[in-house]
């Protein structure tokens, strides 16, 4: 098993030192897998998206060698985070906005009415 050698040292201070090989592998797969999530730029998460599937593959834990060619299909898409880093927690927030308005809205036969409410709840850039 080859995971006791990853390049930032991060990793290892948070595995307890006691555990099991293979459970002290898995929490540094999971470790570094964030690092390549929240990367600043595309080049450097390529560079260490090469680096942790080494890492899953040389590890010869077969869930994590399954989950690392699953994911291998989505790198295009991980590493479009460092361009884009976006997420739905606005989007959450305007659904449930909208939800709110629709409960305290029950019983209103103009169905403008309502979607007068919702736009003045989001009023959005002004022009």
């Amino acid at each position: 098993m080859l995971c006791w050698a990853w390049p930032s040292g991060k990793a290892m201070s948070s595995i307890p030192p006691s555990s099991e090989p293979t459970v002290r592998c898995c929490c540094l797969l999971k470790t570094a897998i964030k690092e390549v999530w929240f990367t600043p730029t595309v080049r450097e998460g390529a560079r260490r998206w090469k680096d942790w599937y080494r890492l899953a593959i040389d590890s010869g834990i077969a869930p994590a060698i399954a989950f690392a060619k699953r994911l291998r299909k989505y790198l295009r898409g991980i590493l479009a985070s460092a361009i884009f880093p976006l997420n739905t927690s606005v989007l959450e927030g305007v659904n449930n906005r909208i939800k709110v308005i629709k409960r305290m809205a029950y019983g209103f036969r103009d169905s403008a009415y309502f979607f007068l409410k919702i736009k003045a709840a989001f009023p959005g850039k002004t022009r």
